[in-house]
């Protein structure tokens, strides 16, 4: 038994058309569900534009935020130009000593958990890793992940935490512009682009996009990667010690979780992909997690294969717009199949609430509000008998 729903909504669609038109709301978007119609349209930043604030995400985020996202709410070569300025810090999970301090960390959160029976892990374990990472990518203080794991797992859908964060960044940010530091934050403050400084407003749409950005999707493929440990205990032996296929496996279990669905894309001029017909100024979907079941791309892409060679996913997007935070979401799931394999003997599912992604022409699992697990240690096998 499947501890996490892998039924692929778009299978019937994908083969019959390769599009599905969906309501949202009341809008109805193509959604473009072939990985090679996926990759073309994502590449096509002309005809399917991002430069379309609150437009990015499907629905679109008018409700929840009043400033553009930056760099994913634009286009090249402004993306280019804005992408530039936040890259050394997301760049920064390629370094050797944040990687030794994420793995410290994730090492220090499982010795909290492994052997205490019953764990409740999406707040237990994930956010609270992906807090605290966060941290040490953006260089603040420990103190401020310690903060941001009391939130929701998503920050701008939940009332009470965005107000959290809006608090939370009206305290930071002056505090950055008098007296810039060596963070992400004193980072922005001295920035420029085109010749100047960067407004507040521009400040802000970085510093939203960074924690909506990847804050509930981290959480969710970590307890993906951990129900499918439970799932498959043959899997957890077989990554033990193997940090080829470590590698590989973070890939894999991405690309059959693919949290973020689909991401909308506007047409100014209309736009034509496979059987796709977008009017002048409408939107379309790109949708990942239909293009990363393609049979003609991922031989039995149900199937989780940890050694899944060619694994040509769009988890993280592609084209110009790809994941700035891609670095360190491998660092992060990679790290916690690394010390879940060294630590834990096997992985007991215990129960859990799915979190659904439920609209008229779809149903998809996409994560899970509450898990509850129990991680039992690898037996001492130096123990005399």
């Amino acid at each position: 038994m499947s501890h996490w729903d892998l039924t692929d909504p778009f299978r019937e669609a994908r083969a019959a058309r390769g599009v599905l038109e969906a309501d949202f709301a009341g809008e109805t978007i193509p959604m473009i569900l072939r990985h090679g119609d996926v990759r073309r349209a994502a590449r096509d930043f002309k005809a399917f534009s991002s430069d379309t604030p609150f437009r990015v995400p499907i629905p679109g985020e008018e409700p929840f935020r009043d400033v553009r996202e930056l760099p994913i709410e634009t286009d090249p070569p402004e993306h280019t130009a804005y992408r530039a300025l936040a890259r050394p810090f997301f760049d920064r999970p390629r370094r050797p000593e944040v990687i030794r301090a994420v793995s410290e960390l994730t090492a220090s959160l499982l010795d909290e958990v492994v052997g205490q029976g019953a764990v409740e892990i999406i707040h237990g374990l994930a956010v609270k890793l992906q807090s605290r990472a966060l941290a040490v990518m953006l260089n603040r203080p420990s103190e401020d992940g310690l903060l941001w794991e009391t939130w929701y797992s998503n920050v701008l859908y939940d009332d009470a935490t965005r107000a959290e964060l809006y608090r939370y960044l009206d305290r930071v940010l002056p505090e950055a512009a008098a007296n810039p530091g060596d963070d992400f934050f004193g980072a922005l403050s001295t920035a420029t682009y085109e010749g100047r400084k960067l407004t507040d407003e521009e400040i802000m749409g970085f510093a939203v996009l960074t924690f909506a950005g990847g804050r509930d999707t981290v959480v969710s493929v970590i307890a993906f990667a951990l129900v499918h440990l439970a799932d498959h205990p043959e899997d957890l032996a077989r990554l033990r010690g193997d940090a080829e296929l470590v590698r590989s496996a973070a890939e894999e279990i991405v690309r059959v979780c693919s949290p973020l669905t689909h991401i909308g894309r506007t047409c100014p001029a209309g736009a034509r992909i496979g059987a796709a017909r977008i009017p002048a100024g409408h939107r379309a979907s790109l949708c990942w997690a239909a293009a990363n079941r393609d049979e003609r791309v991922f031989p039995d892409p149900d199937e989780v294969r940890l050694d899944r060679r060619r694994n040509v996913h769009v988890a993280y997007g592609f084209g110009p717009h790809f994941c700035l935070g891609v670095h360190q979401a491998r660092l992060i799931l990679r790290s916690v199949l690394e010390h879940v394999s060294a630590k834990v003997g096997s992985v007991e599912f215990l129960a859990g609430e799915p979190k659904y992604e439920e609209w008229p022409d779809y149903r998809r699992q996409t994560g899970y509000e509450s898990l509850t697990m129990a991680l039992h240690p690898i037996e001492n096998r130096g123990a005399s008998p």
